[in-house]
């Protein structure tokens, strides 16, 4: 009996096949249905530029016991290259996920968990996120690093976005911020959408080389205990635009846990040492800091002309806004060195 059905439904196999491939579409668009109804999700439009107004993560904001906080994103052509840096579980790693999951929800057709959001379509998506090694192959977890990081220089466009997470880790410090630094050299010439996430703060004066590099970081609260008067670090999860200044947070997560402080204080004094030898107080001069408001000036005039559609009085508002922020950024900046030159 067996047998002759099988027979009799060899012939119609295919339908089989139809029939899976429309069921599978059907559940697909089904839940994208469902989770928009029922969620605050927002349609995503398509530009040249990624804007998420408190953005969320899509998976988080379900199995989280409390509401997740929500963080805006942009990118542009003028600003394509964003280094976020901050302590050990602040939230770095999820919110580069958050990003890559509500690109790909925006590209499938679906809504995406934000109050707004506008994506620049991607030819290709590249994440470098996980410390896992491979005993199969005999690759450490360094080795998979630069594997994956080759695939991504070989293959990435200028359409591409392109997110990687704690790049060099897996070896020494000083090789770990060369081959960081030259990574993202590289990636800044491709002028894809690039977040890179790290704990090397050196990265961070790579905005005062580059126009088109802005450095984010995530918030924490430093609060002292009214008992021990122990200094407490509290996550905000919160993107903040700038590097991050606390240095040595990683020995801060570690009072955290059980470790013996006399082993905590010796970190500190090796870490302080070294940190005096090896970091420089590197200084934007004036010059850099004028041409870098000029840059950022004409990169959102052309994305006002490209995208812009306000009526004549918003505007204008919106460009007075414009010239205000940019003669800020210049008083900012300070004096030209060429002008004090001549003074002296």
């Amino acid at each position: 009996v067996i047998c002759q059905l099988l027979s009799t439904i060899h012939e119609h196999v295919h339908c089989l096949y139809k029939l899976s491939d429309a069921v599978s579409m059907l559940d697909m668009l089904l839940s994208l249905a469902n989770v928009c109804t029922l969620s605050d999700y927002v349609r995503p439009e398509f530009t040249d530029t990624m804007a998420i107004k408190q953005g969320r993560h899509p998976i988080l904001e379900r199995i989280a016991l409390q509401q997740p906080v929500s963080n805006n994103s942009y990118i542009s052509e003028g600003s394509n290259f964003v280094i976020i840096t901050g302590p050990n579980m602040s939230g770095k790693s999820t919110y580069l996920k958050q990003v890559a999951l509500c690109q790909i929800m925006a590209q499938i057709g679906s809504f995406v968990p934000a109050e707004y959001a506008s994506f620049r379509i991607a030819d290709q998506i590249f994440t470098r996120i996980g410390v896992d090694d491979d005993f199969e192959t005999n690759s450490s977890t360094f080795m998979l690093e630069m594997k994956e990081v080759s695939y991504i220089i070989h293959n990435a466009s200028h359409r591409s976005l392109i997110i990687i997470d704690e790049l060099g880790r897996g070896t020494s410090a000083e090789e770990g911020i060369g081959l960081c630094h030259s990574v993202c050299e590289f990636l800044l010439s491709l002028k894809a959408f690039t977040l890179f996430a790290t704990h090397f703060l050196e990265l961070c004066q790579l905005e005062s080389l580059y126009p088109n590099v802005e450095n984010q970081h995530m918030e924490v609260q430093h609060t002292r205990s009214g008992d021990s008067g122990a200094e407490r670090v509290e996550y905000t999860y919160l993107l903040s635009r700038g590097c991050a200044e606390q240095r040595h947070y990683g020995l801060k997560v570690a009072e955290m846990t059980a470790f013996p402080p006399s082993i905590i204080q010796e970190a500190k004094r090796v870490a302080s040492g070294v940190s005096q030898k090896l970091l420089a107080n590197h200084q934007t001069d004036p010059d850099t800091q004028r041409m870098r408001a000029v840059y950022h000036l004409a990169t959102r005039l052309l994305q006002t002309a490209r995208n812009s559609r306000l009526d004549a009085e918003s505007l204008r508002m919106y460009l007075k806004g414009l010239k205000k922020q940019y003669e800020a950024e210049l008083q900012a900046a300070g004096p030209s060195e060429a002008i004090n030159t001549q003074e002296e």
